[in-house]
Parts: C-alpha cells; sequence; structure tokens
C-alpha cells in the first residue's frame, strides 16, 4: 500500500541506470547520490517492495554482475581483512533479502552455513572452531577484521532457511543473549527489553525481532516479545511509538505524519506484521 507514496517514489527516481545508488555499503561515504544502494534497497523492502518490482530487477542484475566479478562496487576499498570476501557478503545477502535464485549468493550463504554450523556443532557456540572453520571454508586468515564476531546484519540475514533445527536454535539463543546484539542493526542484548516503548530504541529493537523472524524456531523463542508488544497496545487494538522514530528508514510509511493517527497506523501496521510473522495474529485491528 506505500509502493506509489512519495518515499519510495523519491528512492526510484535515485537509482542510476545500473540499478544502484551511489556507494553500496552504508556506512561509506556517499557520493553523487544522497543514499547508497544498500540503504535504498532496505528501505524499498521496507515500503513494500519485491523482486517482482521493476527497481529491484535491476538492483538484482546489478548485484548479479558484482558476483560475477563483471563489475565492482563503487566503494572505496576499507582497511581491513578479507574486503573482497567482506563485500561479497554483503552483495551476496541482498540478492538474498529478496530471490533465492541466484546460485553465486547461494553459494555464499552455503559457505557461510557450513562456518556457522561448526561453531555450534557442541550445542553452543565455540569460537575458535568458528575461526578454524572459516579458515578452512574460505581460505584466509580469520583472526582480527570484520569476522571476529558473525552477531552482525549480514551473517544473520545470509542464513535464514540454511541451517538445521539444532544449529538454528542454538545461534537465535546466542543472538538473543549476545551483549552487543546485531550489529548494523541493535546494539544491546536482545533478551533485555527496551525501557521505553515509544522511542527510537525500540523500532531498531523491532528492527533485530523482524530479523530473527525470519528464522522457523523464532516463535518459541521470542514469545517474551509477543506478550511485551501486547502490554504495549492500547484499549483500540493500536500502537505508537512516538515522533522521535521518523528516522527516514523503518518510518514513516505513510506521505505525512502531521497526524498523529497516520503516525498511529504506520506503528500499528509494522508490529502486527511482526506478529503475524511470529504466527501471533493481532485480534483487535
Amino acid at each position: 500500500m506505500h509502493k506509489n507514496g512519495k518515499w519510495a517514489t523519491r528512492l526510484i527516481e535515485l537509482q542510476d541506470s545500473e540499478g544502484k545508488w551511489g556507494w553500496f555499503h552504508s556506512l561509506s561515504q556517499f557520493y553523487d547520490s544522497p543514499i547508497t544502494t544498500e540503504q535504498a534497497l532496505r528501505r524499498l523492502q521496507i515500503l513494500g517492495y519485491t523482486a517482482e518490482d521493476d527497481c529491484i530487477q535491476k538492483a538484482l542484475s546489478y548485484m548479479d554482475d558484482c558476483l560475477k566479478k563483471e563489475k565492482e562496487i563503487p566503494d572505496r576499498r576499507e582497511k581491513l581483512h578479507n574486503w573482497d570476501l567482506f563485500t561479497e557478503m554483503i552483495v551476496a545477502t541482498w540478492v538474498r533479502r529478496f530471490t533465492l535464485d541466484n546460485p553465486l549468493a547461494n553459494r555464499a550463504a552455503e559457505q557461510w552455513t557450513d562456518v556457522i554450523t561448526a561453531a555450534f556443532s557442541t550445542g553452543s557456540y565455540q569460537h575458535e572452531t568458528y575461526l578454524d572453520t572459516y579458515e578452512k571454508v574460505f581460505g584466509l586468515p580469520a583472526r582480527g577484521g570484520r569476522f571476529v564476531d558473525f552477531a552482525g546484519f549480514y551473517r544473520v540475514s545470509l542464513l535464514k532457511d540454511c541451517l538445521d533445527k539444532q544449529t538454528e536454535k542454538a545461534m537465535l539463543d546466542y543472538l538473543l543473549n549476545h551483549e552487543s546484539g546485531i550489529y548494523y542493526i541493535y546494539g544491546s542484548k536482545l533478551a533485555r527489553l527496551p525501557e521505553t516503548f515509544a522511542s527510537k530504541n525500540t523500532s531498531a529493537y523491532l528492527g533485530a525481532m523482524e530479523l530473527l523472524a525470519d528464522y522457523t524456531h523464532a516463535r518459541e523463542k521470542l514469545q517474551f516479545v509477543k506478550d511485551w508488544l501486547l502490554a504495549n497496545q492500547d484499549e483500540n487494538g493500536n500502537w505508537d511509538m512516538g515522533k522521535t522514530v521518523n528516522d527516514k528508514l523503518y518510518f514513516p510509511l505513510s506521505d505525512d505524519w502531521r497526524k498523529a493517527s497516520t503516525r498511529e497506523a504506520d506503528c500499528t501496521e509494522r508490529i502486527t506484521k511482526l506478529l503475524e510473522k511470529l504466527q501471533f495474529p493481532n485480534t483487535k485491528i
């Protein structure tokens, strides 16, 4: 319902002929675009765009060329270990967020599946096993750089639909109790609920829950989130997280937030989708 709104229209107008928007990675500096490819794809997905839409098809074609090494993302190479592997991972992640039909993106997911499955083979996370398996699978040093801790947006997103039941459950437990949350999404322990519901912090927390909700066994792990959300539902069955959640990423969904009722409708829509994703239907919409 938001695909024809002004936010999506403005983003699509900024897409270049190759299918990208400026730099690719969200932490890179902008060049001739006020938004990166990664930020644009994330926002468009939130607004309801899928692989069936022309702008996403163009982006997928561009990212496929990058995975084939026929094109390179325009970002300046960062001084970290295994930059090429890192960029392959972030591109593969965004491809798989829209389609599971790309062989190169799926190959990247399979490699990370091998690493994470080995790391949790005992039922709990073993960091040395993670490092050893990383070096074996990728043929690259694992000590140092971006891969010391796997609890980040890319790997968590990339691995959905890939892990066996035992590994998935163990990984979800680990992520929920990880003191630094999920890098790039939420920086605090996920098992600890935000203190103030009507806050930007809650919006970021929901971003982490939306990511975990893609996993088959998330429902049994996130019962406490459902209870918290329902406890913050108003007497009309709606939710309102306040003005501060207007971050131009998760919100707004609607064109105009001058009316509090529109903001409330957007907040309610987002939370309802999360509850439905977890198979907790909201009965008071």
